[in-house]
């Protein structure tokens, strides 16, 4: 089991948000305001829903590959979660 998750959320205006998290459940939680913590950029676009998500073996992998996640375009990202 991974220790760290990459993901991305689809917001209620359509757009995406990509972060890190050891637990999905939770984080997902805080970004729909259920929990303290959630990001400044999903709070004017709630609800969010995970659209995609991705293991990872440690954080620094994780950081790495939601560098990469966040410079592709949308039509990448729209592929990416079409992929699964």
């Amino acid at each position: 089991m991974a220790d760290w998750y990459v993901y991305l959320l689809r917001c209620r205006d359509g757009s995406f948000y990509t972060g890190i998290a050891r637990n999905l459940e939770r984080r997902l939680r805080q970004h729909n305001g259920e929990l303290a913590g959630g990001a400044r950029y999903t709070r004017g676009r709630r609800p969010v829903e995970l659209a995609w998500s991705e293991p990872a073996d440690d954080r620094a992998a994780a950081q790495s590959r939601e560098a990469e996640i966040r410079k592709l375009s949308r039509a990448a990202k729209l592929r990416l979660v079409a992929a699964g």
